[in-house]
């Protein structure tokens, strides 16, 4: 369905623009968008670091690098980009590094809860603008930024009810494994709840300031996102404005967010629909779909390359 959807929707792009369009790039432009890419990739895996040492777990910044993008590459191919991954993740931090598992458990929690929790902020700082701005076109953005308000409420909400409310989470978890509490994976479950409970407890109590270095790391890392489309914009000769800049920007992240493997279809009708609106020319946005799926081919292959050092067919009991 993903792949009919960027088919229909590709099939009203001037696909014979793109060739042309992307030789006449400049290498100074390939190269600063190059730059961007792969400065977003280390701020993001330097926060994750961060987070771990938090968590007194030290792992070298290249094995993080390696675990990371591994799984962003499963994460992308599953259904809805966001998430996918982090089971392997989990199990690669446990096996390959010997984490604990319930340290490796908080590691990616606390990683993802950092990613998304920013990205649905700066979704909604967006959505704002666009609500209250008088050259944005006509859309319900009073809903989008009530629906994405809802869900970081809901984060933190859940994240203060983690804390401060173990026995909950406990419970709730407990029912929804029961029918495999007798296996042998999960009999010491209480015990893995318990140091899980304890470790962020001392992470939220001694390790405030990794913590506001790792929030840090996060809106550096979307600064430099938002660089990065702002420079897409500009090679393929966009005429900007902060109101297009702002609304194509938002248009595809919140496409991303749909379940729909690495947004296929979803982002290119998002753009398609954009550049509509902005009534902007359509080989530019041929171009820029080219461009970002460019850059997400050149990302999944550098993840599958990693994946092979990560398979190791050394056993250990989980229960250390």
């Amino acid at each position: 369905m993903a792949l009919a959807l960027a088919i229909w929707i590709l099939s009203f792009l001037p696909l014979d623009a793109v060739l042309q369009s992307l030789t006449a790039i400049s290498f100074s432009d390939w190269f600063l968008w190059i730059g961007l890419n792969i400065a977003v990739i280390l701020l993001l895996t330097s926060r994750w670091q961060i987070l771990t040492n938090a968590m007194q777990f030290t792992v070298g910044f290249f094995q993080l690098l390696r675990v990371r993008q591994a799984g962003q590459l499963i994460s992308f191919v599953t259904p809805g980009p966001q998430f996918g991954g982090e089971p392997l993740q989990i199990y690669w931090l446990w096996r390959k590094f010997a984490a604990p598992v319930h340290m490796a458990f908080l590691a990616v929690g606390l990683d993802r809860f950092f990613e998304l929790w920013v990205n649905f902020t700066i979704l909604l700082l967006a959505a704002l603008t666009l609500l209250y701005s008088s050259s944005a076109p006509l859309f319900n953005w009073q809903y989008v930024a009530l629906v994405l308000l809802a869900v970081i409420s809901m984060m933190l909400i859940g994240g203060w009810f983690l804390i401060a409310r173990p026995e909950n989470f406990y419970q709730r978890v407990s029912r929804i494994i029961q029918p495999w509490l007798h296996h042998e994976r999960l009999q010491q479950l209480d015990a893995h709840l318990s140091e899980f409970h304890n470790e962020l407890k001392n992470i939220f109590s001694n390790g405030r300031q990794k913590l506001r270095a790792a929030l840090l790391m996060s809106i550096l890392a979307w600064a430099v996102m938002l660089a990065e489309f702002w420079v897409l914009l500009s090679i393929i000769d966009i005429p900007l404005s902060v109101t297009t800049y702002i609304l194509l920007f938002t248009l595809m992240r919140l496409a991303f967010l749909l379940p729909l493997p690495g947004g296929i279809g979803t982002v290119e009708a998002a753009l398609f629909s954009g550049f509509q609106i902005l009534s902007l020319p359509l080989p530019a946005a041929t171009s820029l779909i080219a461009l970002i799926r460019l850059r997400d081919i050149i990302i999944l292959l550098f993840g599958a390359s990693l994946l092979p050092g990560l398979h190791n067919n050394k056993t250990k009991d989980i229960s250390q």
